[in-house]
Parts: structure tokens; sequence; C-alpha cells
């Protein structure tokens, strides 16, 4: 651990926050249907693709029709990734001759992007062309992370709304987000990303001598457009198998620090925006220091568990942390804060093998993901998960000192609590279950490419970015088996759906409420106590799941490699 180390987080943390208030202030423009200075170019173009879609902006949907009119969006997004995968070898833009994709890895896949995950048992300059690359996988960027920005105003209408049996219009919200929001910032960042040297062309692979004198097949295509949404959407699918430790998908430092920064960009405003829209800003700075406190701890272990490195290493003369798989351009510090940042947001992006992290540092991105994915979490996705922790952290305070659960005006009543368990529980049964079904069925055994603790936490790491739909990878599993594609694809399914109907359901009832003036009876929601409360709840439903999972993996790992220190 470095002083310049420390001062690289520090500067990460600082440049996070100092863009939450405008971009909340621009986002809250948008969604309120207000003026911005993009209106005079992209109102009429709003107004086409109403006219084109047969969409009437100034009508409003009950949370029931919302929440039909979402899944229904993402069966289209569906057919239309699996479709162009398996008629790949048959389309255009394929200069690699990429052949058809299997039947269930297409199916995996699909479901994936879809479900914003874009967990991948694939290697995508290997397998794809840059058609589905682009028409695909790209595409469906944009319209996942809109779809999880779209949910998490209509949860935020519902407590601002009151009396009502609206929570907004799903296409309006689609159209305005990926309009307004990511075309504009995604069309500056790929340019910033080909100007740091990343490819950005149609053209045709390259085939190089090396200097021994043999021939390299050096894959190129539509790199930094992909990139772009990727990272700030929350999605995380890399176009090169390597992801973000591909000199391509993240040529230099200063690539790597815009990167981390896109990833929290959107997923840290939706806090600002959530208080502006409730009149109190204070109340999305108090969610936003719930998020913060939980990030910094974990940087703090990990990159204090990567700066150490083991005894085992030490032992072995290799001093200086553990540097194993990571690149020597980012080294630990970056590497470790990388780790957190993609596990925190729900982004998947990786530019280093969490396999190769010690085991503290590796239980970290796993602990970020079975919190809920809530440490800012994916774009809107993290947001209403937090809300779902947040209601039941006023019905606990309600509890303890015998007040009524009220929540920015809201009454938090039994049917909003049901819901919030709902949604929260049904995240450990998928990943837990299919993790136990993963460590004893022969065929799934044969993909866990170590045995032991290690060979465990592979497992459990798959099903919980799954689950969790963050779609990093631990490494050392092969995924591109049938039971794994189809067993994987479940967990993205019912971790993104199965989340996001009970939290329309609270976003249903809450909008039809009164809302209640604060009075002497009110608990305070904008003090520490409550950031603390919140917390508090956070870590112990979560670790009520995750810690009997955990302590026989990384846990146990950490203290075999750290025999000579204990002993």
């Amino acid at each position: 651990m470095t002083v310049i180390g420390w001062i690289q987080i520090i500067l990460f943390c600082a440049i996070v926050v100092a863009l939450v208030k405008p971009l909340g202030w621009y986002m809250t423009r948008v969604f309120n249907g207000e003026r911005t200075f993009l209106s005079p170019v992209l109102r009429p173009i709003e107004r086409g693709i109403y006219w084109v879609g047969g969409v009437d902006e100034r009508r409003e949907q009950h949370w029931l029709t919302y929440t039909v009119a979402m899944l229904l969006f993402h069966v289209g997004g569906f057919a239309l990734i699996y479709g162009l995968m398996r008629l790949q070898a048959v389309l255009p833009f394929n200069p690699a001759g990429q052949s058809a994709v299997a039947e269930d890895l297409s199916f995996n896949t699909a479901i994936s992007f879809i479900t914003n995950t874009n967990w991948q048992n694939y290697g995508g300059e290997s397998t794809l062309s840059y058609l589905v690359q682009m028409l695909g996988l790209t595409h469906q960027n944009f319209l996942s992370a809109a779809t999880g920005i779209a949910l998490a105003m209509a949860l935020i209408r519902g407590f601002t709304r009151s009396s009502m049996r609206t929570v907004g219009n799903f296409w309006v919200d689609v159209t305005r987000c990926t309009l307004y929001v990511l075309l504009p910032i995604c069309i500056v960042y790929a340019l910033f990303l080909v100007w740091q040297g990343m490819p950005q062309t149609l053209g045709a692979y390259v085939d190089a001598t090396t200097l021994e004198g043999g021939k390299q097949t050096i894959a190129l295509g539509p790199v930094a457009s992909q990139v772009a949404i990727k990272m700030l959407g929350t999605n995380g699918g890399g176009f090169f198998n390597a992801n973000a430790a591909h000199p391509f998908e993240n040529p230099t430092a200063l690539s790597n620090l815009v990167q981390m920064i896109s990833i929290f960009a959107l997923g840290a405003a939706m806090t600002n925006v959530f208080g502006r829209m409730v009149g109190n800003e204070r109340q999305g700075w108090a969610i936003f220091a719930v998020m913060g406190i939980l990030f910094v701890a974990g940087v703090v272990v990990t990159y204090w568990a990567e700066a150490n490195g083991t005894s085992t290493l030490q032992a072995l003369g290799l001093t200086g942390g553990n540097m194993e798989g990571k690149e020597v351009r980012f080294g630990i510090v970056a590497s470790s804060l990388f780790a957190v940042v993609t596990t925190a947001a729900s982004c998947g992006a990786v530019n280093a093998m969490h396999d190769s992290f010690t085991a503290l540092g590796g239980m970290i991105p796993l602990i970020n993901m079975q919190l809920g994915e809530v440490i800012i979490g994916g774009v809107g996705a993290g947001f209403y998960g937090m809300l779902l922790f947040v209601v039941l952290a006023i019905f606990v305070a309600g509890l303890m000192v015998g007040r009524t659960p009220e929540y920015v005006g809201k009454k938090i009543e039994a049917r909003e609590v049901k819901m919030a368990m709902l949604a929260i529980l049904v995240l450990p049964l998928m990943y837990l279950g299919w993790t136990a079904v993963g460590v004893v069925l022969p065929s799934a055994v044969a993909s866990m490419a170590n045995a032991g603790p290690h060979g465990f936490t592979e497992v459990l790491y798959a099903f919980t970015s799954a689950t969790g739909n963050n779609g990093s990878a631990f490494g050392g599993l092969t995924g591109n088996t049938l039971f794994y594609n189809l067993t994987l694809a479940s967990a993205m399914f019912v971790g993104r759906f199965f989340m996001i109907v009970p939290a329309m359901a609270i976003a249903g009832s809450l909008v039809e409420k009164k809302s209640i003036p604060a009075s002497a009876g009110t608990f305070p929601t904008t003090g520490g106590l409550f950031v603390g409360l919140v917390i508090g709840v956070i870590l112990i439903i979560g670790g009520l799941t995750f810690f009997p999972a955990l302590a026989l993996g990384p846990i146990v790992e950490h203290l075999a490699m750290n025999a000579n220190n204990l002993f």
C-alpha cells in the first residue's frame, strides 16, 4: 500500500462525488419532460419515435401495464439476439467468417444481454461477427441500461406522487433515457476512447508477423462504440475475451480511470435524482452515503489484501504484493479498485483476473454481489435495489421505537415489506441453490479447474454473478457446457425479473397512498442514524445468506495460504 495508491483512490472518489449533482440535475429534467440544452436537436427526433411507435407520451401507465410493457420489450430483445447468433454465418459484416453459435450458448447469451448481465461463455473475437456485436449486443446494452433507469424512475414516482394510479410511461422513459442520456454521452465517450488508441473499424482482422517470424492474427472491430455503453450502462460484456484487460479495450491508465468513473457515474447520480424529485436532496445524499461507506470499506480490504500478498507468495520470494493475473500497466491499486468498482456497480467488466486475487481480495467482489448489487449497482437497478433495503430498514426502525414506519411521506406497510423481502430473498435462493447442484453433479464438477475451497468459490462466484446480473467471472470454470449455459441463464432471468416485479408492485402500492406531512413522530431519514441503520440491515440480511457459503470458500483458502503467519 502506497501514498500514490491512496491518492488514486481518493481522486476517483472525488470525481464521482463531483458528478453526482450535475448529472442528477440533468437526468431529473429529462425524466420530468423539461427542456434541456439538447432539446432543440433531440425533441423532434423524440416526437418522431413516438409517432412511428404509436406512443402517446401524455398517456401514463398503471404499474402492471408498465411492467408488462417492459417484459414484452425484453421478449423482442431476446428474439433479436438469439436469431442473430443462430444466423450469424449467413449475415453480413462477418470478416472472420464466424459460424453459427450453438443453441444453448445463443440462449445463454441472449438471456445475459437482455438482463444487463452480459455474462459471456465465449470469447468475443473468436465467436461473434461485427454485426452481432453491434446490432445484437451493443444495441441491447443501450436498451437494458435504459430499462433499469426507467424502472428506478417508476419506483421514485411511487414515493413522490400522491393518490394516483400511474407511475409513468415505459416507452417514454426508455426513449428519453436512451436519446437524452445514454447516446449523447456515449458519442463523446467513444471518440475519447478512439483517441486513447481503441479500434473502431469494420475492417478485417490483421495478420502480422511476430519478431520470431510467426504469424499472428490481430482481432479488430467496432470496439470503442461498444465499450462506451458497456461501461456507462454497467453492462460489462467485453468485445474481446480478456475484457478490460485487453489493450484494445483499455489502452492506457487514463482510459482505465475514465472507464471506472463512467461505471459509477449514472448510478451515483440516481441518488440525487431521487433527492430532487422528493423535494429534499439530503434524502439522496443519505442513500449515497450508505453506498459510499460500503464501497470504501470494500476498497480498503481488497487493496490491503492484494498489496500485502500472502505468506505463500513471500516464501517463494515474491514480495511487493500480489501481481498475479494483473496488467503491469495498471498495477495493484488500479486493479483492486477496478475489481471493487465493477462488482459494486453490477458492471462485470474486469481489468484483472479475479481468480488470481488473494482469498480476501477475491472475497470482496463476491460480497459486493451477494449484498444484492446495491452499492451503486447497475444503472437504475442498483438504486431500486437499495430502496428495497431502505423499506426494510424503515420497517425495522418502526418496530424498534414504536413509530409508524414512514419514508419521505409514505407509510410503509405489510404489502411493501412482503414485496421487498420477496425480491431480496429470491437472490440467495438462486445462487446458493445452483451452487449446491454444481458442486455435486459430476458433469458440473468436471468444469472446475481447481479442487477444494478455491474450486467451490469458482462455482459460487459464477452463480452469484449471474443472479446479481453482474457478469464478471472469477475464472477457472469452463462455463460453455449445456449445464452451465442453462442454469446460469435461469439465474440471470430470475435475478433480474423476479426482483423487478416486486419492486414495481411496491411502486404501484405507494403511488396510490396519500403523502403524510412529517411530524414529531417521524423517523429522520437524512442523518447518520438512518445511514447506520440501512447499512446494518444490508449487512445483516446479506450476511445471513452469504456468510455460510463464504466460510467454506475464500476464508478457508485465506487461512491455508497464510498458514506460515498463523502457526
